[in-house]
Formats: structure tokens, sequence, C-alpha cells
């Protein structure tokens, strides 16, 4: 039977020093993918532990992860540029529910607003505000674009600009989104 307070599959020490984690920012969940890339859950980050690198994504910078049950997979999105192409990581996990967890609630606690704007029709935009999920530092703006919407059309990016004026306006914040 599985331990419900497990914390996942613990990693090696080389895996931890290659990580990075600071003294005091300790491992709260963790999983080995099936193609060898160890995720590491801290208070403020995703670490994800390769034999090519090592990639550390702040809460606040995941757009969105989304788990695939059928085909265990985890589909981690970070926040990118208004009209880029997001950098995504797609990894297949055997036995991830702590890091689940984990990482549904410190992306959830990253959002400090959602503003929905819309385009055309049903389509548009969200105007997001994030902060890291212990509170400290300022608020980092992005925008998450519906399925065929033209970041470079004029009404797009119009919408966009007054959509994030009023999110900041509520908040009382000026921050230039990302």
């Amino acid at each position: 039977m599985r331990n419900p307070f497990s914390r996942g599959a613990k990693p090696p020490a080389d895996v931890l020093e290659r990580a990075g984690i600071e003294r005091g920012e300790g491992v709260l969940a963790s999983a080995q993918s099936t193609e060898g890339v160890w995720l590491l859950g801290t208070r403020s980050a995703l670490t994800l532990v390769s034999g090519t690198g090592v990639v550390r994504i702040p809460w606040e910078q995941v757009e969105n992860a989304d788990w695939e049950r059928d085909d265990e997979r985890l589909r981690v999105v970070e926040v990118g540029e208004f009209g880029q192409e997001r950098p995504v990581h797609v990894l297949t996990l055997s036995d991830p529910t702590r890091l689940l967890q984990l990482v549904r609630e410190r992306v959830t606690a990253s959002i400090v607003l959602q503003r929905r704007v819309l385009t055309s029709g049903k389509r548009g935009l969200r105007v997001v505000g994030r902060r890291a999920p212990n509170g400290d530092g300022p608020i980092s703006w992005s925008y998450e674009l519906d399925h065929g919407v033209d970041p470079s059309d004029p009404v797009v990016r119009l919408a966009a600009e007054a959509g994030l004026r009023e999110a900041q306006a509520e908040l009382g914040s000026e921050h230039r989104p990302i």
C-alpha cells in the first residue's frame, strides 16, 4: 500500500547537488520521469534535473501544468513573451501523486489576479498577474491567448493593453507584462 504522506521517490544526492537547491529550501515532493528526468518541487520552484542540465522554473513562471492520466504525462508550460511560443516540458511519470498536489497548490498560490478580455466573439485572452507564492516580490503580468487569437492583430494588442491597465488599476500595480 502506498503511503499517502510520501514525498515521492527520493532523489539521489548527486541530483540534489546538481539541482542547486538553496539551504533551507527543502524538496517537498519529487518524482523521476520514465525519461530519467528528476522533478523536484520546493516552496519556490519546480526544478527539472536531467542528464543534459537543470531547469529551474519559479512557480510564478508556470503558466499551466496539465496531467494526462491516460498517458501518465505531465505537461508544464512556462510563462513567455507576448505572442511568442512558450517553453513546454512534457514528462511521463508513473507515481506523481504528491508532486501533482504540490504543483497544483504552488501554481494556484502564485496567481494574484486573472482578467478575461474578449477580442472577437467568445475568443480572447486572459491577463494574469503572478507573484511568488510566498508573497514576496513584485507582481509580474502576462497574457494567455486563446487558440487562434493572433497576437499581431492590432485589435488584440489594444484589448490586451486595456485589460492590463484595468487589472493593474484594480491592484494598484504598474508592472509591465511579460
